[in-house]
Order: structure tokens, then C-alpha cells, then sequence
């Protein structure tokens, strides 16, 4: 029953110290330690069982390997009625092998040799016999000085002469107690370089840069580790991969995390936020704009140059008169010169009176050379939307009178036609068409310059109070 009860209660304490354990010093080192049990004796020996006190003295030379002195004692008494009290006494080198080490736990089995002693305290003769020792353990460590050990024991008695065979197992020791490691390297579970003991950042990733308790350093706070981070000082904010390095997903030079632009065109000049510039306003980005400084309101090409469709020399976008032929003289505003004066001649005669338009011989058929002037005539025309207008034809007095009539209304109209698919904004419901024929010459028939004269194209305004009305505007704003 005794013997069941020490079982029981070492297996508790192994159980309870098995859960509070951490990490083992790291050989080489020395311990020692205070061990308290109880001995079992063989039944012949006729000794009562009882508590045992020792100590424990070893030498820990590699994670697998060490030596160790053991000795211990236990007071017992002859197992009959009146029976003397016996000390047992021993003392034993051994050999300790670990052969499964864990960071925590050591189990380990041993053997060696040593010498016993009963010694009766009635002063008779003390027994003194030559043992082998073996048995197996395992020491448990709460930090890499100090641990606890469970143990059992079995000592065998040698006689000198027939040791080989007559060997009795003698005692079973089964001891627990403390053991204190010293002279060993601290151990370092992570490899950070700062001991277990002083660790507050256990499990420290290989190869990060730790303070004094182990914690790892992030100097510049981008979320690597310093160690680990190959980008070190990475501006506070930026997105970093997993080597620390900070990316820019769209070249600008500025990192991830502070642009404030993602995706900005390649080439493009950007702020300090990441944001493209456009010095010009012109809608393309500096860096990309290869024309610098265009004038606002010009319309630009991808390039952000300006451009001028009817190449006058004003941009589209400030050109007010696009489409101006390239032979024509423009202003500020790309209007052609004649535009002014044919306007100014609409505000003052109520009419615009072309003389220099050119038919084949008795066709209605325009000459290419015609277009410039009659394209003036369409972009003043496009300004008036409001305007009732008559286009009338005229000829000279050569051939017959229906002739000429008839190819004076065919003339006009040809103007007409051409203006309203030159101008879309026009409105045919604007215009009329009327032929003359000779019947109002500007000039007598009398010379060929005269007849040149008559033959004309009139477009004469049917609704003049609008542009009285115009006239009377411009007045006051010029006051």
C-alpha cells in the first residue's frame, strides 16, 4: 500500500510540473540539487521502507551526455518487534544519457557504480558492500537555472568475489527534488540574441534586429521588421512589399500610401501628393504637354499643342470664325478681315452687294475662286439667325430678257445652296431666293467694267428693324 501511495504521489507531481515548464539551460553546464523520496528494500533484507534525503552533483557536457554523482540516505529499522534502527547510506558515479531532449523536458536513464552502507545504531558490525546503480528520470526546467527532477532508482548489491552472480536488487529508490544549473549558456529559444529569461517578445522572427528585452525594432515604422527590412527609412505612410521596400504602381516618384493620384500617366509631372500638373490649363498633363504654355481656351491635341484647323493662325477653341479659307487675312478673333467690313456693310446699307462673283458662261455653276468670298458672307450671315434674307441674282443685258432671268434666279439660288451646305448652322427658312435678270443694272451696260458690275449677287435684309435694333446697342456701348 506505502508503495502505491509514493507512486501515485510522484506521478501528481509530474503531472503539476510538467505544466509550468519552459526552457532548459544549455550544456555545457554544471548542476546540483537536493533530492528527498522514499527507498523500497528487498524483503530478505528485513528492513522497513522508509523516507529518503539525498543530493545530486552533475555535470551536463553535451544536450545527450553527462555525469553525475549521487548519494542519499534513509533511516530505517529491522522489520521485527524491538528491532534496532539501521542508517542506509550510499554513494555512486553514473553515467547519464538524454537521448530525448526537448527545449523543456529532459528525460534521461543512467547507470554506474558506487558503494552502500547499513549501519545498525545498537554498535553492531556495519554491512558495507560494493552496488550498481541504474535507473531512468527526467528533469523538468522552469527557466535555464532552475528545474525540477523525478526519478527512480535501483541499487544492486556486488559481492566482491562473484559479483556476476550473485547480484541481489537490494533498494528501489523513487526521489523528487530541485535542481540548480549553473556556469551554462542562457538559453535562446529564437535565436534574437537576448536571453529567455530577459525575452519579452518570445518567438522573434530569424534574423530581425531586437532592443535589449528582445522586442523587435521597426525604425521607420513601415510594418518590416529592421533585419528583414531591405529598404530601410521608408517615408512614414508609404505601402511597402514584404521585404519593407515601397512600391509606386504608377512611376510617378511618389510612393503607394502617399499618392493621392493613383494612376497617373506615365511621363506626367506630379506634386509632392502625386498629382499631375498642368502649368497651362490645357487639359494635358506637364511632362506629356510638349507645348508648353498654350494660350487658355485654345483647343489642344494629345500633345496638348494647339491646333488651327483652317490654319489661319488663331487656335481652334479662340477661333470664332473656323473654317476661314487660308487665303484670307483674319483678326485677333480669326475672322477674316473682309467678315468686319462685309458686317459693317450689312449695318449700314441693310444689304451685303457682291460684284466678284464668277459663273461659267451662262451656267449657274460657281468657280472654286468664288468660295473665299462667299464663305465671309456665310460666317456674318451666321451671326444674324434672327435675319429675314432675300438672295438675289442680276445679270448684264447680254441676251434675252428670259434668259437672264431665268439665270439670275439660278445663280442666286447656287449661292444659296453652296452657303447652307457650307454652314450647317444656317436656317433655310431664314432665306429666299429672287432673280433679277438685267432688269436692275447698278450701272448702264455701256462698257464691259460696267457690265461686270451688274452682274452680281445681293443679299438683302427683309426684317431691317433688327438690325436697328443692333445699331442702336453698338451706339451705346461705344458711349
Amino acid at each position: 500500500m506505502r508503495r502505491r501511495q509514493v507512486f501515485l504521489l510522484t506521478a501528481a507531481a509530474v503531472l503539476v510540473i510538467a505544466a509550468a515548464v519552459q526552457a532548459a539551460p544549455v550544456s555545457p553546464y554544471f548542476y546540483v540539487g537536493p533530492v528527498g523520496g522514499y527507498t523500497l528494500f528487498r524483503d530478505s533484507l528485513q528492513l522497513k521502507d522508509n523516507f529518503y534525503a539525498g543530493g545530486r552533483l552533475g555535470y551536463q557536457w553535451l544536450p545527450w551526455l553527462g555525469i553525475e554523482a549521487a548519494g542519499g540516505y534513509t533511516p530505517t529499522q529491522v522489520d521485527v518487534t524491538d528491532g534496532p534502527d539501521v542508517s542506509f547510506w550510499h554513494a555512486s558515479g553514473n553515467l547519464v544519457l538524454s537521448p530525448w531532449v526537448t527545449q523543456s523536458v529532459a528525460p534521461y536513464v543512467f547507470v554506474g557504480g558506487g558503494y552502500s552502507q547499513l549501519k545498525p545504531k545498537d554498535g553492531g558490525d556495519d554491512v558495507r558492500y560494493g552496488t550498481g546503480e541504474f535507473g531512468a528520470g527526467a528533469r523538468f526546467w522552469f527557466n535555464d537555472m532552475l528545474g525540477f527532477l523525478v526519478e527512480g532508482r535501483g541499487i544492486l548489491s556486488l559481492p566482491k568475489k562473484t559479483w556476476w552472480e550473485d547480484y541481489k536488487l537490494d533498494e528501489m529508490v523513487a526521489s523528487a527534488g530541485i535542481t540548480l544549473a549553473f556556469g551554462g549558456k542562457p538559453r535562446d529559444t529564437d535565436g534574437d540574441g537576448v536571453s529567455d529569461r530577459k525575452d519579452k517578445c518570445p518567438n522573434t522572427p530569424t534574423g530581425v534586429t531586437v532592443d535589449a528585452s528582445g522586442c523587435p525594432i521597426d525604425s521607420d515604422g513601415d510594418g518590416v521588421f529592421d533585419g528583414l527590412d531591405k529598404c530601410a527609412n521608408t517615408p512614414k505612410g508609404a505601402t511597402v512589399d514584404a521585404k519593407g521596400c515601397p512600391s509606386d504602381a504608377d512611376g510617378d516618384g511618389v510612393y503607394n500610401g502617399l499618392d493621392q493620384c493613383a494612376d497617373t500617366p506615365k511621363g506626367a509631372t506630379v506634386d509632392a501628393r502625386g498629382c499631375p500638373t498642368d502649368s497651362d490649363g490645357d487639359g494635358v498633363y506637364d511632362g506629356i504637354d510638349q507645348c508648353a504654355n498654350t494660350v487658355t481656351g485654345c483647343v489642344v491635341d494629345e500633345k496638348g499643342c494647339a491646333t488651327d484647323t483652317d490654319g489661319d493662325g488663331v487656335c481652334d477653341g479662340l477661333d470664332k470664325c473656323p473654317g476661314t479659307a487660308t487665303s484670307l487675312k483674319v483678326d485677333a478673333d480669326g475672322c477674316p478681315i473682309e467678315t468686319v467690313e462685309r458686317e459693317t456693310e450689312l449695318l449700314d446699307t441693310g444689304m451685303i452687294r457682291l460684284q466678284n462673283i464668277n459663273f461659267e458662261t451662262g451656267k449657274a455653276v460657281l468657280l472654286p475662286e468664288d468660295y473665299p468670298t462667299l464663305d465671309v458672307v456665310g460666317q456674318v450671315l451666321s451671326r444674324w439667325p434672327d435675319l429675314r434674307i432675300e438672295v438675289g441674282g442680276h445679270t448684264d443685258a447680254r441676251g434675252s430678257v428670259a434668259l437672264n432671268q431665268r439665270l439670275s434666279e439660278a445663280r442666286a439660288q447656287s449661292v444659296l445652296d453652296y452657303l447652307m451646305g457650307k454652314f450647317p448652322d444656317l436656317k433655310p427658312g431664314q432665306f429666299s431666293v429672287k432673280g433679277y435678270g438685267e432688269g436692275s443694272p447698278f450701272v448702264p451696260n455701256s462698257s464691259a467694267l460696267n457690265m461686270a458690275k451688274n452682274r452680281r449677287v445681293e443679299f438683302k435684309v427683309l426684317n431691317k428693324d433688327v438690325l436697328k435694333k443692333e445699331v442702336e446697342r453698338r451706339k451705346l456701348l461705344q458711349k
